[in-house]
This record gives C-alpha cells, sequence and structure tokens, in this order.
C-alpha cells in the first residue's frame, strides 16, 4: 500500500526534501568557509581577548594607526559655532530682523530677532580661514586644525546630548568612546590608567560620570578621575603607615594568589588582583605625574597656569599641563574638560540669557591653555602620534531667546574639530546654511565623527563590538561613516 506525498504527516517540513536538504547543505558549507576566510584575514566584528590579570596589556589594532594617544577636550554646555569657528555673514546682515519662517518657538521658549555674532571674525593663517576673536590663541592654529561644520546630535538637551557624544546612545548605562577605545588598544604605560577624565575645575559636567563610563564594558575601562589639584580619592588609605600598608598589601596578595591557584579559572579574582595592583603602583605614578612643580617657569607662564588674576584659567591651565604629562607617559586616552554642570551659563557654556558677557569669561579660561597644550605636544613630538579632539554636545540658534541676550540649543547644525597625528591640516569640512541654523551639505551625526576617531587609532568601528544581552554593541549603533575628508 503507498502513501501519498500529499497524506504524509511530514508534507509541511521542508528539511525531509531531498533537493532542499542538497541545497541548503552547499550554501551552508560555502558560507562556513566564507566565515573561515573572512576570520583568517580578521575582516570579521570581533572582541578584543582580554587576559583579567593584565587588562591594560598593549593590544593590536585592526589595521596600522595613525594617532596611538587621543586628548579630547569637551566643552560642556555646547559652544555656540557662530562665536567661534563657524563665520557667517549673511547672519551679520540679518541682524535684528525675525527668522522668515522660523519656529515661534524653541527648547526653552519663544525666539526672538537673528542677533550677528557676538565677536568679530577676521582671517586667519594661510588658509585665511574667519575664526572669532573670543579665541585668539586657538585662532592662531587654524592651519592645523581640520574643522567639520556640520555635526548633528539626536538630542538637544545637555545631558541626553553629552551621552550621545561620549557613549553613542542618548540613554544612559552606555560605554564612551575612552572606554570603547582602551577595552580594544590598551595602554603602552602599566603603573598608570589608560583612561584619564580631567575635570574642570568648576566642576563635573552635566551627565557626570557617564561621560567616562564603562557601561556594559568590564569595569576595568572606566575613567579614571583625578585632576591637578584633586588628586585620586582614596589612593592612600588615610591613617596608615607606609610600611604597614606595604605588609598588608604583600599578605592580602599571596592570600588571593594562593586562592587563584586553588581556583584557575577565577577571571574576576584574576581581575580583582590586577587592580589592587594598579592601585599600588598608582600610589607612586600618580602623585609623581600630577606635580607640576618641576615644570619650568616658562611652560607656566604659556600655558596661564601663573595667572594670579584669573585662578580658574590658571586651575584649568594646570589640567592642560597635566594631560601633557600623562601622554608622555603613555597614557592612551585623556578626556579634558571645560566647562561644569547646568548654571544658567555661569559655570559653562550654555549661553541663554547673558552670552556674550559668560562667554567673555569662559573663553578666557579656554583659549590660552588649550592651544598652549597643542603647541606644547607639538614642540615634543607628541602630536605626531596623540590625536587632538575639540568638541561639544550641540550648538547654538541663530536668533536670540526673546527678552534675552542669548541663543537656545541647536542640535542640527554645529562645529567641532580635529587636529595632530593622521588630520589633514587646515581644512574646513561641511557647510551649515546662510544663517548657520541647519547642516546642509555633507551633513555627519556624531556617529561619523566617533567612527573617525577610531579609524585614526587603526580602529574599524564596525568590527569593534560587544556582545550584551545577545546583541552585539558598538560605539556606533548600526549607523557611521569615517569622515574622509579630514584624514591626511
Amino acid at each position: 500500500m503507498s502513501v501519498s506525498r500529499d497524506a504524509s504527516p511530514f508534507a509541511d517540513r521542508c528539511w525531509l526534501d531531498r533537493r532542499r536538504f542538497l541545497a541548503d547543505a552547499a550554501t551552508g558549507l560555502g558560507a562556513v568557509a566564507l566565515a573561515n576566510l573572512l576570520g583568517r584575514d580578521g575582516l570579521l566584528a570581533a572582541s578584543p581577548q582580554i587576559d583579567p590579570a593584565r587588562p591594560y596589556a598593549p593590544r593590536q589594532s585592526h589595521f596600522p594607526a595613525k594617532a596611538k594617544n587621543v586628548v579630547v577636550i569637551f566643552c560642556a554646555g555646547a559652544v555656540s559655532q557662530l562665536e567661534t569657528w563657524d563665520y557667517k555673514p549673511e547672519l551679520i546682515r540679518q541682524d535684528g530682523k525675525p527668522l522668515e519662517g522660523g519656529p515661534a518657538v524653541t527648547f526653552q521658549g519663544p525666539a526672538g530677532n537673528l542677533a550677528r555674532p557676538q565677536y568679530s571674525f577676521r582671517p586667519r593663517g594661510e588658509t585665511g580661514k574667519m575664526v572669532s576673536d573670543m579665541i585668539p590663541h586657538l585662532a592662531e592654529l587654524t592651519d592645523e586644525i581640520a574643522f567639520i561644520h556640520s555635526l548633528t546630535s539626536e538630542s538637544n538637551t545637555h545631558g541626553p546630548a553629552e551621552n550621545f557624544l561620549s557613549t553613542g546612545s542618548v540613554l544612559d548605562g552606555f560605554p564612551s568612546l575612552g572606554s570603547w577605545v582602551t577595552y580594544a588598544l590598551g595602554s603602552e604605560n602599566q603603573d598608570l590608567p589608560a583612561y584619564v577624565a580631567i575635570p574642570d575645575p568648576r566642576g563635573v559636567p552635566q551627565n557626570g560620570s557617564n561621560n567616562w563610563g564603562p557601561g556594559f564594558l568590564p569595569a576595568a575601562f572606566q575613567g579614571t578621575t583625578f585632576s591637578a589639584s584633586a588628586p585620586v580619592r582614596h589612593l592612600q588609605p588615610p591613617g596608615v603607615a607606609g610600611e604597614a600598608d606595604q605588609a598588608t598589601r604583600s599578605l592580602l596578595d599571596r592570600m588571593n594568589r594562593r586562592h587563584l591557584q586553588q581556583h584557575p579559572g577565577d577571571s574576576k579574582l584574576a581581575a580583582r588582583i590586577a587592580s589592587y595592583e594598579l592601585a599600588a603602583r598608582m600610589q607612586l605614578s600618580v602623585p609623581e605625574v600630577t606635580d607640576l612643580n618641576g615644570e619650568p617657569a616658562h611652560i607656566l607662564r604659556q600655558y596661564g597656569a601663573d595667572d594670579e588674576s584669573n585662578p580658574t584659567k590658571a586651575a584649568f591651565a594646570r589640567n592642560c599641563i597635566l594631560a601633557r604629562r600623562l601622554i608622555e607617559k603613555g597614557v592612551r586616552f585623556v578626556q579634558l574638560f571645560n566647562g561644569a554642570y547646568a548654571s544658567g551659563g555661569k559655570l559653562n557654556w550654555d549661553g541663554h540669557q547673558k552670552l556674550k558677557e559668560q562667554y567673555d569669561v569662559h573663553g578666557e579660561i579656554l583659549d590660552q591653555p588649550a592651544a598652549a597644550l597643542i603647541r606644547d605636544l607639538r614642540q615634543r613630538g607628541l602630536l605626531e602620534e596623540t590625536l587632538v579632539v575639540w568638541c561639544t554636545e550641540f550648538g547654538r540658534m541663530p536668533m536670540f531667546q526673546k527678552g534675552a541676550h542669548g541663543r537656545d540649543h541647536n542640535p542640527d547644525g554645529f562645529t567641532c574639530w580635529l587636529t595632530g597625528a593622521g588630520v589633514k591640516p587646515g581644512v574646513s569640512h561641511g557647510v551649515t546654511d546662510d544663517l548657520g541654523r541647519r547642516a546642509v551639505a555633507d551633513v555627519h551625526p556624531l556617529y561619523d565623527f566617533n567612527a573617525t576617531i577610531l579609524h585614526l587609532l587603526g580602529m574599524d568601528h564596525e568590527r569593534l563590538t560587544f556582545k550584551h544581552n545577545g546583541i552585539e554593541r558598538r560605539l556606533t549603533n548600526v549607523e557611521g561613516h569615517v569622515i574622509k575628508e579630514v584624514l591626511a
């Protein structure tokens, strides 16, 4: 007795179809072979192999890197591109007029009339780029800088926008750029943290430790915070003499290693031992690197660290010197903050009400020290292998807020820049409209900016991943393109 194909209880199971099975097997074997070839050539996304006992050991980049180290100058509070880098003569011509077809209400309230830049612009260097008088020292470096004028953010609120710039997500809990970099590459110096975040003398930024947090990466890759005036917290145990501290650590080390021999697969214990050992080494290395007393007078003067008339500027200048000293020591990633938390623009660049008055203060604090840092790195030969990034979370509107002398938030077109290793000098890429409100040519979300930084460090942003909750996460999410126009 024969049974028809349709009558079979397995008729709907195509895996019993001989031809389908052979076809799937052929394509499956081909996919396995392709994956093997791509893996052999290093073309597949792959998480770095981390030894828990040596989490900061140097690791190979995906391809030869232009930059070994990074200094990020993060201006918190959203610096106005219209008062600094993005010259708009049409805004001068339309000063005091309403924006035709513009929004009646912006982020913080009713919109006022268009307002000209609050500082004069003049041509700088051989490129003749127009840069504001607010930052005369940085303006002198224009020929060395690659400006990106057409960046966009996904948020017009400071906290989420800081997150987006630092982590590639507006949400909390994602790894910062510095954490991704040190996770991927480790560090050349095993006596100092691979990643150091230097807060502004006036305080931490709006979203605080999210800007240097490890998110779902191992905790070893969190930024360590200290500055020239605020040492690493809890590095020295209070009330414990040096010999007693050494004896305690030696005993703890013997006990931990004995336990590790009995449980060789305990990676958490190995990581904990590594962190204790680094802390012990930091007790010697951190006080040495933060002690600026040995810096010559001409260096202090060059940075403005001896400016007794402006203590905040002098403190920020000392932080800039500290950043250079960390780079000299081989620290992989240094994040240098200029500006603190929301304060009506008094402590950061959030110029809603009295922009000119407040930027007079903030510009002086930033300008000379930051420019001196770049010059000092270059003079010491460090700029050839160090990428310097200047960034802010979003820009500002071309009109004043109604009844005020400041500008509201603008995530639709703003400027950040790069200089140093691997960067094409003296270029301006991307364009905002004639009034500086929106990016209109070569528009780049901040994903592209971060992808470009990783590229200069020899990392393919699509291959640098970490599996979290079943998803292969990356700094640039599922987006991002390298901005090749700013590469040397």
